[in-house]
């Protein structure tokens, strides 16, 4: 009975993350690439065009980029996508399969969290400097290694114990 109760609660806290963190980290990317991508046209049409570069609009793109890859990071690990060795598995029988699945996880947490270690101790370093052509300091830009790092373990622990996500559950559902 406790073990289902804790089972329950377990689904419930991946259904919430699921429907409410990943789907924010999701939005905040896709928001931050449209960003990169609407600057980007805006440096090329000053440059070439107007014959007056924009001096902030390539320091914003590539700050907004470095986020995307990290929020990208967090959503490729919630779906299992980031370590993927196909041929492997499919040559090794279903024993072998979940000793990688389990060794790939395990490898994967201490790595993220090795990173978010070393990505908050970065981003206090920086904190002084501040990025050419924008305002404000580069340790914003910084952030996103621990930030980033910290979501995607934290995903990759919501996939190894649930490796379906909820929306993929509700397309096999339908």
């Amino acid at each position: 009975m406790a073990a289902l109760m804790r089972f329950t609660i377990m689904k419930s806290i991946i259904r919430f993350l699921d429907r409410t963190l990943f789907k924010l980290v999701s939005f905040f990317a896709q928001l931050l690439l449209l960003s990169a991508v609407i600057t980007g046209i805006y440096q090329v049409f000053t440059r070439f065009v107007l014959q007056s570069p924009s001096a902030w609009t390539e320091a914003w793109t590539r700050s907004a980029l470095i986020w995307v890859v990290f929020l990208g990071l967090v959503l490729a690990f919630r779906h299992g996508e980031m370590l993927k060795v196909d041929v492997l598995n499919n040559l090794l029988p279903p024993k072998g399969r979940r000793i990688i699945f389990h060794f790939a996880n395990a490898m994967c947490v201490a790595f993220l969290g090795f990173l978010t270690w070393i990505g908050i101790d970065m981003t206090y370093r920086v904190r002084f400097q501040s990025i050419a052509g924008l305002d404000f300091s580069i340790s914003w830009i910084y952030a996103s290694i621990p930030i980033g790092s910290a979501i995607a373990l934290l995903a990759v622990l919501v996939y190894w114990f649930n490796p379906e996500p909820l929306d993929h559950q509700a397309h096999i559902a339908e």
